[in-house]
């Protein structure tokens, strides 16, 4: 195991997911005290590991047809554009 990469992933994922929408919401369904907080923790990681998964699936199938390099260039343009539209939104 590659505990370089693992650590980098980790990092980058664990900082991009604090105080997002989706902690907020999974944070709101654990107001309700009648639902099982185990579950709730559950529910969530399935769904993170899901995405996770469909991300590493589109990124290995789009790395067959385009260069990795110019992948990240697009990513990068489209987190700017992200931004831009989020600051021209406020």
């Amino acid at each position: 195991m590659d505990w370089k990469i693992f650590g980098m992933v980790f990092a980058t994922v664990f900082v991009a997911e604090l105080g997002d929408k989706t902690q907020l919401a999974t944070m709101l369904f654990a107001t309700d005290k009648e639902v099982s907080k185990l579950m709730i923790f559950v529910a969530a990681s399935a769904a993170l590991i899901v995405a996770s998964a469909l991300g590493v699936l589109a990124g290995s199938l789009l790395s067959e047809y385009i260069n990795p390099r110019y992948l990240h260039y697009i990513a990068g343009v489209g987190f700017i554009g992200i931004g831009a539209y989020t600051l021209y939104s406020a």
